[in-house]
């Protein structure tokens, strides 16, 4: 996790990981305009504001970053160093969601709460969203919903759905897509469908 006097520090690593983990990324300059890396920045100062009792300050910078890059990342979050948010478009990170070292989050993921109904009768404070171990890679469209925890160098497939803890090392995969030809029994005949339509 990062450490409390080492911001700038952590911002230099922010952007090395950048060049490091994205390949159409050659220097540091390139990396920069990377999508997702001013969301990252942004949430770095708005965690401190937040820390610090500045939460109006803080949701005003998340706010900010959200409008600009389509990462959402509540303020309350802890992120570790090394994070690496590929794209970036549409992820959601959780105010009790604590995420390790050198993760790699691609689009779409979201680290959320069950939802209220369950959520409002929780004691102050509790956690409602997933603790993420380190080395883990979420792909595109991953979900962890509520108080769960990622085990270090696990794999979240993309679009798979986890509310159950997860082991260390372990690999969770969405079940595949099923591919039917166009002769298959459960597929209509297009050129039926076209006739009966009166479409000839």
């Amino acid at each position: 996790m990062p450490e409390p006097n080492g911001l700038l520090r952590t911002l230099r690593e922010d952007l090395d990981v950048v060049v490091e983990r994205d390949p159409s990324v050659r220097t540091r300059f390139e990396g920069l305009w990377h999508p997702a890396l001013p969301a990252l920045w942004a949430h770095r100062i708005a965690h401190r504001l937040h820390r610090r009792g500045h939460r109006l300050a803080a949701r005003a910078v998340a706010r900010r970053a959200r409008r600009r890059t389509g990462v959402e990342i509540h303020p309350g979050a802890v992120v570790g160093r090394r994070v690496f948010i590929d794209h970036g478009s549409g992820v959601v990170i959780g105010e009790t969601a604590r995420i390790g070292d050198d993760v790699t989050l691609f689009h779409q993921v979201t680290l959320g709460a069950v939802g209220w109904w369950s959520d409002n009768g929780l004691p102050p404070g509790a956690r409602r969203h997933p603790v993420v171990g380190d080395r883990v890679v979420l792909g595109a469209n991953a979900t962890v919903l509520g108080a769960v925890t990622i085990g270090d160098d696990a794999l979240i497939g993309a679009m798979a759905t986890v509310t159950h803890d997860v082991r260390p090392g372990a690999r969770v995969y969405a079940p595949p897509s099923v591919t039917r030809g166009p002769r298959d029994e459960d597929a209509p005949d297009p050129v039926r469908l076209l006739a009966s339509a009166g479409s000839w």
